[in-house]
């Protein structure tokens, strides 16, 4: 799937284009599931040209599953016919994950255990690392009151999880329909609205010792209920850093995302899965991302 000039989701089209060659130090995966993100069509709408370049024809997508069918020189740590997933971004935006071949710099790469499918190592790359990074970031541990804004959603979902298992408090915000969601997590779920400062000073009135927004907007709600000195982050909102927290992006990182596949396979870390859609109907699932009604991942499969 490619676009071939900045726009909304009509850009979109199926097209034939060479395999991809492997080089050094690459890794090409046969394709079997993508995920979609919303970075996907924010780039392909042009909203990070200003820190991207974009070479036409773009293939979308960072996030992959699949099989390794080749491997350049000087990759040792991989084999043919190895299942394996990455968080695909590319300096350059232009060779994605929404085709039937990608390549991908070996240290990027996961081995992908034999108990976690495709489905699920597709969702996890691009949502799980970030958590992961956020969390880093706050230095989240034991103890810990954390809010976190958006908490139901693709990277809060996660997030939620491995901060509870750092023995961190965690007070989330989401829809009503999520509430039982987090607290089956062991999380204690708040809804948005008006009300939102109130009952977040009303359950932590000495404030949070760290705050992860993954909503955006949110920044003068943070500032009132922290207690002083507390860490900020957003992966949504540069004005975060203005505030004296970070705004967090994160690198693609193979060991780390075969940390994650492990705490999947351990049964530690559980990825919610929306829909699944096929390679030629990517417009179809931007449309429905963009709605932001989902419960979970979506998912492109390419192959099985």
């Amino acid at each position: 799937m490619t676009y071939d000039q900045y726009g909304s989701n009509e850009v979109l089209d199926l097209a034939e284009i060479d395999q991809p060659k492997v080089g050094p130090g690459e890794v090409r995966i046969r394709v079997t599931r993508a995920a979609v993100n919303p970075v996907d069509w924010k780039l392909m709408a042009g909203g990070l040209d200003v820190l991207m370049d974009s070479h036409f024809p773009v293939i979308p997508g960072w996030d992959v599953a699949g099989v390794v069918d080749a491997v350049g020189p000087d990759v040792p740590e991989f084999s043919a016919g190895d299942r394996v997933a990455a968080y695909a971004r590319k300096q350059i935006n232009q060779a994605g994950t929404f085709a039937e071949y990608v390549t991908v710099w070996a240290d990027h790469v996961a081995h992908v255990p034999d108990s976690v499918s495709d489905d699920v190592a597709a969702a996890l790359p691009l949502t799980g690392l970030t958590a992961l990074r956020t969390l880093e970031t706050l230095e989240v541990g034991t103890g810990d009151r954390l809010l976190i804004h958006a908490a139901s959603g693709g990277v809060g979902y996660l997030a939620t999880q491995m901060a509870l298992a750092r023995g961190a408090e965690v007070v989330g915000t989401a829809s009503r329909a999520n509430h039982e969601k987090l607290r089956e997590l062991g999380a204690v779920p708040v809804a948005y609205g008006d009300e939102l400062q109130a009952t977040l000073t009303q359950l932590n009135p000495d404030g949070f010792d760290a705050v992860a927004d993954f909503a955006g907007e949110t920044l003068s709600v943070s500032q009132v209920v922290v207690r002083d000195g507390a860490a900020l982050a957003s992966i949504a909102d540069p004005a975060y850093v203005q505030a004296g927290g970070s705004w967090v992006w994160v690198r693609p990182d193979g060991a780390r995302l075969e940390l994650l596949l492990s705490m999947v396979e351990d049964g530690a870390l559980d990825v919610a899965i929306d829909r699944t859609f096929e390679l030629d109907e990517v417009a179809q699932a931007f449309a429905y991302n963009q709605q932001g009604s989902g419960t979970g991942k979506i998912l492109i499969r390419v192959a099985d």
